[in-house]
């Protein structure tokens, strides 16, 4: 009989998000009347925007013939939407990165796992507290921890709490380090890196070789115009850093799946012996081993993201999610609910009423006010005490959210 990789028995019962749909499905089974309005799972809800759906559909239209016609792309992108990337991303930022150190994949999700496959075992890996499960849930099942404790935390990983006492900002872990998992905007929380923050963990990266895995999926939502918008806008990142980003949450490829992975060939590990390994060989090397590519059809959207005409109808996307996060957040104010995030985020993460847990509040909120939320617990034991409104809906169930949030809190 097969063995199984033992490791993701010691994944807890469920990912996040399975078991909110587990919760809801059966809420939904039992009251099939209920106007069940879902600010949970960051998945958006407004339509591609039509500069995109243009160039997708003359895309389509280039398959059906001979002369146009493609089959198998490089497995590391097409060359016409890295370089669209290098210029319209990073040096827009005043940041030099090269075309083919750009892999562009069908999602951040997917890349922040797969990384681990070029990755050794035994590195210490140092994560915030709460953070998005994938990047422990990954290490678990990669064999890079031991079992998980009461509170869910799993020995063989640096937790790094961030709280509203250290202003949702993680202290530099106490000892050394070699992987460090950092996303900003931060999911869940909605808090902002400075760039002196940003600096001080790549001054510490720099110190200890160890290696950024840097989450950047919602630059996009920042509106501080102080605020660094890459890793890479810091001096020594291009050394220590890997560089996650998506169209996903702006330009609402979360249906489409596209995404891109940025490592300059300046980044490197050790191998067995010591010796220096660049990691940019390694991650090509393992994209044209096991990835097929993403679509052409997808990477013709995903350029179109960069025209004049897809950079502001994204740009009114970004305004329109944002304007519901400013919603969610003055509307729970007004209530007397401590709030944090929903302005540089299309994330609000408040305080659940005394004594209330986070499942609990989560229970309160399906049950009363027919409202999906996630339970800030469930992003580490750091989340408990929180929870986390997505602003990624319609104006209309934004501000019935709000509404039916106080009308429960005022019974």
């Amino acid at each position: 009989m097969a063995r199984i990789n033992d490791h993701y028995l010691k994944l807890k019962a469920g990912y996040l998000f399975p078991e909110i749909g587990r919760r809801v499905s059966r809420f939904a089974e039992a009251n099939p009347d209920a106007n069940l309005i879902r600010l949970g799972i960051g998945d958006v809800t407004e339509p591609l925007p039509p500069a995109i759906v243009k160039a997708m559909h003359e895309a389509v239209d280039e398959m059906a013939v001979r002369q146009s016609f493609r089959g198998y792309g490089p497995e590391q992108g097409y060359d016409f939407l890295r370089k669209a990337i290098a210029t319209h991303v990073y040096k827009q930022l005043g940041v030099e990165i090269d075309d083919d150190e750009i892999f562009v994949s069908d999602g951040s999700k997917c890349d922040s796992g797969n990384i681990l496959d070029i990755l050794g075992k035994g590195n210490r890996v140092a994560i915030t507290d709460p953070v998005y499960p994938v990047y422990v849930d990954t290490n678990v099942m990669a064999g890079h921890t031991g079992p998980a404790d009461e509170e869910g935390r799993y020995d063989g990983l640096v937790y790094l709490p961030v709280t509203s006492e250290n202003d949702f900002t993680p202290d530099l872990p106490e000892s050394p380090v070699d992987l460090i998992y950092l996303c900003f905007p931060n999911n869940p929380t909605g808090a902002v890196a400075t760039r002196e923050t940003l600096k001080d963990w790549v001054d510490y990266a720099l110190a200890n070789e160890a290696l950024i895995l840097f989450d950047a999926a919602y630059v996009a939502f920042i509106q501080d115009p102080d605020v660094p918008h890459s890793i890479f806008e810091i001096e020594g990142a291009e050394k220590c850093a890997i560089e996650f980003r998506s169209f996903s949450k702006d330009a609402g490829f979360t249906g489409t799946r596209c995404a891109y992975t940025v490592i300059p060939k300046t980044v490197m590990g050790r191998d067995g012996n010591g010796d220096q390994i660049a990691v940019h060989t390694l991650w090509s090397r393992r994209q044209s081993t096991k990835f097929n590519g993403v679509p052409y059809v997808i990477q013709r959207g995903a350029e179109a993201a960069f025209s004049d005409e897809g950079r502001a109808q994204i740009q009114e996307l970004v305004k329109f999610y944002m304007t519901n996060a400013r919603l969610i957040r003055e509307g729970l104010e007004a209530i007397g609910i401590q709030v944090y995030g929903g302005e540089n985020a299309p994330y609000v993460w408040l305080k659940t009423p005394a004594g209330t847990s986070s499942w609990e509040f989560f229970d309160q909120l399906l049950n009363q006010a027919h409202l999906v939320g996630t339970p800030g617990s469930g992003f580490g034991a750091a989340g408990e005490g929180y929870f986390r409104l997505s602003a990624f809906n319609s104006r209309e169930n934004v501000d019935e959210a709000v509404r039916r949030i106080k009308g429960m809190l005022d019974a």
